[in-house]
């Protein structure tokens, strides 16, 4: 058919209104990029600690009321400044300790009152002596590098209880901690990435004095994600390297090929110039969701470029050619983009702040992939067309089979999958994987599984310093605060500190508790040393009195001014998923009993605290959340089929590879966190586009007359082939992260490929399978309102046709 013969009053509204104003619609399409190319620029990249924890956790709650009276325990950063040779009470190791201690006070965002090293004033000894309780600065007044000095020091610092906390057990190193605002002196949130760079230059500047540093906390582990991001921009342009070359190799055309990749970029460009005109930044947690877009892209895409080279290939006009393919091909991909976009949308259930801006840039780049593959892609081929050899080998099998020449070996394959013997393999077979993946998926854990950070490499340079923090002081930076709240000037009452140094002891018990502190615990120390150190006298007294001298004498970081917020800190040999959950169990049963009107045991502070609400809120989002996601996924699918038997096919193969998913997960040693728990939920809302393309032709050929064989067929011949093409380049693309040197982008590479090809071999295995079951053709009536001209002999029926069957 040639364009004089088509008229341009046909089709719905929509048409009518994109291709009768096609060039309208592409000036726009080039002024919108113009500008939202520009506002890409200005995109930053940043993270926050906020919105890295689940702030209307009750933990967190109790954390934020509290935390202007809580000592360094959420944001910090802690720099342990090791002697390879010898101990630190070392004149030129105190110089070096001191003059970097001066260093860091001076960084931006640090908040300088809590800021705590041997040479800051807040670090105090106590000891008991003729004259009674007696204490002061661990660095003597005075100082001057004597021998005298070097020793009074070492007694102070044995004195002050910070072996293990400031001093490593072994005597060779000490930690500089610093608690971090959330805003600079200006108003300003910390710029991580700027703050990393800071503590690397100090780090080489004093490593060249011949001491060791370490740095741990959460800017350290951002600053080194965003580094990384370097190495994400290099595989993204990897996977669209692939994507192309994987493109080109199918349609031997470059035209169509460039404009499908050129379609799919500028859906990029649009998200990346929405986010900072909507007030948003990227972070290293989201950086990923571009190349989603993009994938997501050129799976749309290369379906309708498909579609129009088949149509130029039996004759028809470029401009009909894409007009046709875009009647039968927008619904199945708007249906699938909107899919995808529930896919990301239902994350916004989940409490976590940087999960949510992930769910709002992916949504956002969903949204403009309709207009960007579903209009302008179509309306870009209708002026460039195809190549005619590109346009002639695109039929090839199609001509074959119509010639009654054998079937090509693979479709002839998937093919059988619509007759019973193979179809009552196939849905055995996918049963029994789906029940595996489910049984394995039991054993599936919540939160880290690995100590240190585990969105980083094993041995990244982080890593190797937590290995470092938790060898050297005996607990790392893991530590979980509970606080216990009491009347203003009641915190030294004997029944309070009875209960803590009850709650102490039994933690001691736990697998995984390296040591506590408390004021309970000082007590017993000063008790033990005013009866000569005597081990008999190391008891908590019921003596109002001595509690009273204690506290008055004790560090602040135990009590608050007020005397009414008391903090038990647990050091934490790791912040793995059972640790937190044996301890956090413990505390909540103890509290349960024990907690009056006067004395609440509240959690939770510290970085094993905040990590132990975020778990919880991961837990409880889990199976909410691919309930949602699932639940929209049918709800599209009866709405696009109107048909129970045929969204049951849609969806059952996207269920076995759920559970096969996390079974994959159980056997990595994967938890379900915040890096992980996104493509859980993708998986789905993007793996629904496949069954959506094959079966929208299958039933709209089925309502021809045709039976499941040749209806599945013709499917295979004009969406099967490009379903097969997409799933394999785009897992071929993702799976190129395993090399990544960020952890957690390695881990979504290997789900990701995981998922696109199980999702691709779903479509095309067990799909057909369930069609035999539960769409024979027996079940669709022809009517003559329902039967639509073809876009010539050969092509397939616009797709929207509704089954017989309900």
């Amino acid at each position: 058919m040639n364009a004089s013969a088509f008229d341009p009053r046909s089709g719905s509204l929509v048409e009518r209104a994109l291709f009768n104003h096609r060039a309208v619609v592409v000036l726009l399409c080039a002024l919108v990029t113009l500008l939202l190319g520009w506002q890409a620029t200005r995109l930053q990249l940043n993270a926050s600690f906020e919105k890295t924890i689940p702030t209307s956790h009750p933990y967190i709650q109790n954390f934020l009321a509290h935390q202007s009276e809580l000592s360094g325990l959420g944001n910090a950063v802690r720099i342990a400044v090791a002697k390879p040779e010898g101990s630190i009470y070392d004149a030129k190791y105190l110089d070096t300790l001191r003059r970097l201690s001066d260093e860091v006070f001076l960084l931006p965002g640090v908040d300088r009152l809590r800021m705590k090293s041997l040479w800051t004033p807040s670090t105090r000894w106590v000891g008991v002596t003729e004259d009674g309780l007696e204490g002061g600065p661990v660095i003597p007044d005075g100082f001057d590098d004597s021998p005298a000095k070097l020793q009074q020091l070492a007694a102070n610092v044995a004195r002050s209880g910070e072996i293990g906390q400031t001093v490593a057990r072994d005597a060779k190193s000490s930690v500089i901690f610093l608690p971090l605002l959330a805003k600079d002196a200006e108003g300003q949130a910390i710029d991580y990435a700027r703050l990393s760079n800071e503590l690397d230059a100090l780090r080489t500047k004093y490593e060249a004095e011949g001491v060791t540093v370490h740095v741990t906390g959460f800017a350290k582990i951002v600053g080194d994600l965003i580094d990384g991001v370097r190495a994400v921009l290099v595989f993204f342009a990897i996977a669209v390297a692939i994507a192309t070359a994987m493109v080109f190799w199918y349609t031997r055309c470059v035209r169509s090929t460039l404009l499908v990749v050129l379609a799919s970029l500028i859906a990029v460009v649009w998200q990346l110039g929405l986010l900072p005109l909507l007030g948003y930044a990227l972070d290293p947690y989201s950086i990923l969701v571009p190349f989603l877009v993009f994938a997501i892209g050129m799976s749309h895409g290369a379906q309708k470029m498909n579609g129009i080279m088949q149509d130029v290939g039996r004759g028809v006009d470029q401009l009909v050619a894409a007009r046709f393919t875009f009647r039968r091909l927008f619904l199945a991909g708007l249906t699938a983009l909107l899919a995808d976009a529930v896919g990301f949308a239902v994350l916004l259930v989940i409490d976590i702040q940087v999960i949510r801006e992930l769910a709002i840039a992916a949504s956002i780049g969903v949204a403009v992939l309709i207009f960007t593959n579903l209009i302008l892609l179509p309306i870009g081929l209708s002026y460039t067309g195809v190549s005619a050899s590109a346009a002639a080998r695109s039929l090839r099998a199609e001509q074959a089979d119509a010639t009654g020449a054998a079937k090509h070996p693979m479709w002839a394959l998937l093919d059988r999958f619509t007759q019973r013997p193979w179809a009552t393999v196939a849905v055995a077979g996918g049963l029994l994987m789906g029940a595996g993946g489910f049984v394995a998926s039991t054993q599936l854990k919540i939160g880290d599984l690995d100590p240190g950070a585990p969105e980083l490499r094993a041995d990244s340079r982080y890593n190797r310093d937590v290995t470092f923090m938790n060898a050297a002081y005996g607990a790392g930076s893991d530590v979980l605060a509970v606080m216990v709240k009491t009347p203003d000037g009641q915190c030294s009452a004997y029944d309070t500190l009875n209960k803590i140094d009850a709650l102490e002891w039994e933690l001691r018990q736990i697998d995984g508790v390296e040591n506590t502190n408390t004021l309970a615990l000082l007590n017993r120390r000063v008790l033990s040393g005013l009866n000569e150190g005597n081990p008999r006298w190391y008891e908590f007294l019921p003596n109002q009195d001595m509690l009273n001298t204690v506290t008055a004498s004790a560090p602040r970081g135990l009590y608050n001014d007020a005397c009414g917020l008391l903090t038990l800190y647990v050091f934490l040999r790791d912040h793995k998923a059972d640790t937190l959950s044996r301890v956090v169990d413990h505390v909540e049963a103890f509290a349960r009993i024990n907690n009056t009107a006067d004395t609440q045991f509240l959690l939770a502070a510290g970085s094993a605290g905040i990590e132990a609400a975020t778990n919880i809120v991961v837990k409880d989002a889990w199976r909410t959340m691919l309930l949602m996601v699932y639940g929209a996924v049918v709800l599209l699918c009866f709405v696009t089929f109107r048909s129970w038997r045929a969204v049951v096919v849609a969806v059952l193969p996207l269920v076995v590879t759920s559970f096969l998913a996390e079974a994959l997960m159980v056997a990595l040693g994967m938890g379900v966190k915040v890096a992980t728990l996104p493509v859980i939920a993708l998986g789905v809302g993007i793996g629904v586009d496949y069954a959506l393309y094959i079966l929208s032709i299958t039933l709209a050929q089925l309502r021809e007359g045709k039976s499941l064989s040749e209806a599945y067929y013709r499917a295979l011949l004009f969406t099967g082939k490009v379903v097969m093409l997409t799933g394999v380049t785009l897992a071929v693309g993702v799976i190129t992260w395993v090399a990544s040197p960020i952890k957690f982008q390695a881990d979504m590479g290997l789900l990701l490929a995981f998922m696109f090809l199980w999702n691709m071999l779903g479509a095309l295995v067990l799909l057909p399978a369930l069609a035999h079951f539960l769409l024979p053709a027996s079940l669709f009536r022809v009517t003559a309102s329902s039967v639509q001209p073809p876009a010539s002999a050969g092509a397939a029926a616009p797709v929207g046709l509704r089954a017989g069957a309900r």
